[in-house]
């Protein structure tokens, strides 16, 4: 009985020590990168999609953000696996515990949006970065305190996204661009200033 107790209180006491540790096994430059694939996206599309085509917008931001969630992932495995003892696992786990619902519900509403049509394309910019506020400040119990900043950007740039929403892809090209792009660079910056 009294082992037991004890194991108990020492996981209670390692519940503690995550929440009060900050994760560090995302890496400003992955980061970062990310805010430059969506600068890089906002100047390439206008060349590489149609004009007037929605779909062609959705799919153009999906594959950016499948590559910067690969560039991203591929960074927090390597250091789960690779750099990290069982307290860092474990925080890890609970960082993206804290972010995968965001993630999930992007997709959904994505593939919902895709799937119903495309007049409802336009509101994607501003779901996404809403999610994304909600992801950051999910995991931010976890992460550096000033990444509370990042996801209040994400927030206002998503409402904003909302009460001026555009219709043609130019448009919502530079708004997605002039979100993700400066989101992404200050949450590296928070990292890196944290690192």
């Amino acid at each position: 009985m009294k082992v037991q107790r004890a194991l108990s209180q020492i996981a209670e006491i390692h519940r503690h020590l995550a929440k009060s540790e900050v994760y560090r096994g995302c890496r400003s430059l992955p980061v970062a990168l990310t805010g430059v694939f969506a600068v890089l996206g906002g100047f390439l599309m206008p060349w590489v999609v149609p004009a007037q085509s929605p779909m062609a917008f959705l799919l153009f931001w999906v594959g950016i953000a499948v590559l910067s969630c690969a560039v991203v992932i591929s960074e927090i495995a390597y250091d789960y696996y690779f750099r990290s003892g069982a307290t860092i696992r474990r925080t890890t786990r609970k960082v993206c515990e804290q972010f995968a619902p965001c993630l999930a519900a992007g997709t959904v509403v994505t593939v919902a949006i895709a799937g119903a049509e495309a007049a409802y394309v336009p509101l994607l910019p501003g779901l996404w970065a809403v999610l994304y506020s909600m992801g950051l400040f999910a995991a931010r119990p976890y992460l550096p305190r000033a990444i509370g900043w990042v996801a209040l950007f994400y927030l206002v740039a998503g409402v904003a996204l909302f009460l001026s929403i555009a219709h043609d892809p130019a448009s919502m090209t530079l708004r997605m661009a002039a979100t993700f792009g400066p989101g992404q660079l200050l949450a590296a910056l928070v990292l890196y200033l944290n690192r």
